[in-house]
């Protein structure tokens, strides 16, 4: 397969992943700052955007729920915005036409034709559920229409990496406002995870169990552990010898360390420092992303989260 197309599917799935678990977030947290009239909106407007690798426009004193939305919604021009992943999204399509099936070109050119420049303050859940029903219909339809070859590879490739990264700032939002923050039943329910952690551990979340299903349930397909399995899977699927010769192991090395550290480490100690250990699997995803960059894409630049660093 071309790079250039192999690149495209790569961030199709991640761009489409992105959008899903960004509109996740700030439908959790901005429905908080309405409930719970003692959270200082500045700081916790200002926090959620640090979280999702953004920064307030320059000069502005007061960050609102506004500026949330708008910053990390519908700007199209800024990296870590819905509008902008959707539109990427479209454009990694179209690049890569040849190999996109008819009815995923679509769904993402709907999408994105359909996208608003600007919300209504009253109707902001009914656009991150419109968000998230979207990407499930583009996953959904490259799931059902696309043969288990190196394309589909890729594009699951894309989701399990960002994936991975999405539920780790998710995880890293629980300390944002202290005891203000959202609770683990909330976390749970925007990923919707709720149900499946009943099923599996019968009783209401504690922050034990609850981040311990998230982080380390190998059966849940968000949570962590389970991501960078799939991710595993797919690199070796792509690339047979990786795991045998080791010229492009990095890749495997860098997922093998996040799981490493996660599987062996006393689920306690993640929680007593939860957004260290989340920033943490966030790094060695850019790691992760940035060798598959250079296996397998040598000849682009990587796009990538405002306030990344290598």
């Amino acid at each position: 397969m071309l790079s250039r197309i192999a690149e495209s599917l790569f961030w199709i799935g991640r761009y489409i992943e992105r959008s899903d678990g960004t509109s996740r977030i700030l439908d959790v947290h901005l429905q908080l700052l309405l409930e719970d009239p003692w959270i200082d909106e500045d700081t916790a407007c200002r926090s959620l955007m640090a979280v999702m690798g953004s920064a307030p426009p320059d000069g502005l004193e007061r960050v609102s729920r506004g500026d949330v939305l708008t910053r990390l919604a519908v700007d199209r021009t800024h990296p870590s915005s819905i509008a902008y992943a959707l539109q990427a999204a479209r454009e990694n399509a179209r690049r890569a036409r040849e190999i996109v099936s008819t009815e995923l070109w679509e769904t993402l050119n709907t999408t994105y034709s359909r996208m608003p420049r600007r919300l209504n303050d009253e109707k902001t859940h009914e656009f991150f559920q419109w968000v998230r029903e979207r990407s499930a219909l583009a996953v959904g339809i490259t799931d059902s229409t696309t043969s288990r070859d190196e394309a589909w590879q890729f594009f699951t490739l894309g989701r399990a990496i960002e994936r991975t990264d999405m539920t780790a700032r998710m995880l890293a939002t629980r300390s944002l406002t202290e005891a203000s923050g959202p609770s683990w039943t909330t976390i749970l329910r925007s990923c919707g995870a709720y149900e499946a952690y009943l099923r599996t551990y019968r009783g209401m979340p504690s922050a034990r169990n609850a981040a311990e299903f998230l982080l380390l349930d190998r059966l849940f397909p968000r949570s962590v552990i389970h991501s960078i399995a799939r991710a595993e899977e797919c690199m070796r699927a792509i690339d047979p010898v990786a795991d045998r010769v080791g010229h492009s192991n990095s890749v495997l090395r860098a997922l093998g360390r996040i799981r490493n550290d996660l599987e062996y480490r006393p689920i306690g100690e993640i929680i007593d420092e939860l957004p260290a250990h989340m920033e943490q699997v966030q790094k060695v995803t850019r790691e992760a992303s940035e060798a598959i960059r250079s296996r397998f894409f040598p000849t682009h630049a990587e796009p990538s989260w405002i306030g990344e660093t290598s």
